[in-house]
C-alpha cells in the first residue's frame, strides 16, 4: 500500500515540475531562458531535497549518492546564476513538493524497496529536466545558456540510465 501511494505522489510532483519546466506549453513555443532557469532551480531544489530526505541511519549508497547531487546541483546553481544575471531575468521557482513525499519511508520499508523509491523518484525528474534542454536547444536564445545545456545534457542522460539500471538492479 505505501508503494502504491508513493507511485502516485510521484506522479504528482513529476507533474508540478512538468508545470514548472514548460512541458505543457504549445509545442510551436520553444522554452525561453528563463522557462530553463526556473525549470532547473526547480530540479536542483529536488536534488538537494533528496539529499535531506535520505535516512540518516541508512543505507550509505543512497546518501552518497543524494550528496553528489546536491553538490551537483549547487555548482549548477552557481553556473546559471551567472547567467541569470547577465541576461537581466527573475526565474519563476514554484514551490513543489516536498521529495520526501515521494519516498518510501526508511523505517516503514525494507532496505531495498527505499532504495528502488529513491531510484525511481529521480528517473523522471531526470527525464523531465532532459526534455526541457532538448527544447531549448532547438531554438536557443542565449549562447550562455546553450553552452550550459549543451554541457550538462551528456551527464543528465548518463545519470538517469545509472539511475534506471541501479534501480532494476536493486
Amino acid at each position: 500500500m505505501r508503494i502504491l501511494v508513493a507511485i502516485i505522489l510521484a506522479c504528482i510532483s513529476t507533474a508540478a515540475l512538468a508545470d514548472s519546466t514548460g512541458e505543457r506549453k504549445p509545442a510551436d513555443r520553444p522554452p525561453s531562458a528563463i522557462d530553463v532557469i526556473s525549470g532547473f532551480y526547480n530540479f536542483s531544489r529536488f536534488q538537494q531535497g533528496l539529499l535531506e530526505s535520505t535516512d540518516l541511519n541508512g543505507n550509505a549508497e543512497v546518501k552518497n549518492l543524494a550528496a553528489l547531487r546536491a553538490e551537483e546541483a549547487a555548482k549548477r546553481d552557481k553556473a546559471l546564476k551567472q547567467i541569470q544575471q547577465a541576461i537581466g531575468a527573475e526565474p519563476r521557482v514554484d514551490k513543489t513538493p516536498s521529495v520526501s513525499a515521494s519516498l518510501v519511508e526508511p523505517e516503514m520499508s525494507d532496505g531495498p524497496t527505499y532504495v528502488r523509491s529513491f531510484y525511481a523518484s529521480q528517473i523522471p525528474e531526470y527525464e523531465s529536466a532532459i526534455n526541457l534542454l532538448e527544447r531549448y536547444l532547438k531554438a536557443p536564445d542565449n549562447e550562455a545558456l546553450a553552452a550550459f545545456a549543451r554541457e550538462q545534457l551528456p551527464m543528465l542522460r548518463a545519470q538517469v540510465k545509472d539511475a534506471e539500471r541501479t534501480m532494476a538492479d536493486k
